[in-house]
């Protein structure tokens, strides 16, 4: 089947109790069993429900993978991916990522006596040279929010050649823009916070793998420690996958436009977006995906610039968060980022003037409008 078939139909059958097309919300905390040992596959709602196993079968499809597991954030489904890592092990970590991602590598998984070390994973060569033994490598591609594009066939080799895992964030993308396992990941994470869902309303996360291994283990896991996504969360998330391929052609369509109009202001700059043929992995990027996406970030300067272009902008919502239909707007050094030390963000290039958008779906003339009124009070 295409893409947006699957985003459609996979993992959905109609209701067999009533017909109904959508998949019902199974809002219950247990089931009923016959007897001892006699039950329909459900024994209690942490450990099975219908609805969420409906959408890891979707998100499963989506990807490309043998199945998945849902999370109740895109933080616990991380944490629990990183529970394949043992005490005495080594990790490596894209240097560019998300702050979340980076406290719980350095603050928590630190404490189980696993080391981590932060390197530019842009370059698979010198990485290579770099990273000596590691059982696990972490990325992001394009990363946030410098947009650094990883090549993920090149690191999964090296992964391979160490007997290590890659696993590959892909919240940025989509699967309707990129697909890591077919590159050789080990396993895809993503927010389904961000684009899956697409509407601002849910919090989640999942982990999609290939090696059945991976997905007896991420079920025990989800299971055992009970991080698990609500039946209305479950809904809420398949609700917006069936859309997820007509959004992502307008965000990509917006994405592109707003990409080009920042970088015709003069008050702007760098423009950080791997469309642009100059951009360092602008050609990699179209090797392994097939759009660039509408995660743009561009440097204003100084903060004080940021400040004031952030305060007037009006139909761009200032907030956390990306992947809405909705345009979000942030300043990463105070929000996403504000987990790093002011040298670690200067070491990595997330300057103080440094601001991140996810253009949604809106009318595009409507949202240079919007950022041509901010530039003016910059």
């Amino acid at each position: 089947m295409g893409f947006a078939t699957d985003c459609i139909h996979a993992g959905q059958e109609p209701d067999p109790s009533t017909g109904a097309i959508i998949t019902p919300i199974f809002q219950t905390s247990t089931y009923v069993q016959e007897g001892i040992g006699q039950h329909k596959g459900y024994e209690y709602a942490r450990t099975q429900n219908p609805t969420r196993r409906a959408l890891e079968k979707n998100l499963a499809a989506l990807e490309k993978g043998s199945d998945a597991y849902c999370y109740a954030s895109g933080m616990a489904a991380t944490n629990a991916v990183l529970t394949l890592v043992k005490a005495g092990e080594r990790v490596v970590v894209s240097d560019n990522v998300y702050g979340g991602t980076h406290r719980l590598f350095t603050k928590i998984l630190s404490r189980y006596a696993v080391e981590s070390a932060f390197l530019d994973a842009s370059d698979p060569a010198s990485f290579e040279k770099a990273a000596g033994d590691f059982a696990l490598l972490w990325i992001e591609t394009p990363t946030n929010p410098l947009m650094k594009v990883c090549d993920i066939a090149a690191l999964a080799a090296i992964a391979q050649r160490r007997g290590a895992l890659l696993v590959v964030d892909n919240t940025f993308m989509s699967p309707c823009f990129q697909r890591p396992l077919e590159l050789g990941a080990d396993i895809v994470v993503h927010s389904t916070t961000k684009f899956l869902n697409g509407h601002s309303d849910s919090v989640g996360g999942v982990a999609v793998v290939k090696a059945q291994a991976h997905a007896e283990w991420l079920q025990f896991v989800q299971n055992a420690a009970g991080a698990i996504l609500s039946p209305f969360d479950s809904w809420l998330v398949l609700r917006g996958t069936k859309t997820l391929a007509l959004r992502m052609a307008k965000h990509e369509e917006n994405g592109r436009a707003v990409a080009r109009f920042l970088r015709e202001q003069k008050k702007v700059r760098k423009v950080y977006w791997p469309g642009f043929a100059d951009h360092p992995g602008h050609e990699v990027h179209k090797r392994q995906a097939i759009g660039f996406g509408s995660m743009i970030s561009f440097d204003l300067g100084d903060l004080e610039a940021a400040r004031r272009f952030l305060r007037t902008v009006r139909l761009c919502s200032l907030g956390e968060s990306l992947g809405g239909i909705e345009t979000l707007i942030s300043h990463p050094a105070t929000m996403t980022h504000a987990g790093y030390t002011q040298a670690e963000r200067d070491a990595l290039g997330i300057a103080n003037g440094l601001v991140r958008i996810s253009v949604g779906c809106e009318d595009v003339e409507d949202l240079i409008a919007d950022l041509t009124r901010a530039f003016e009070a910059v």
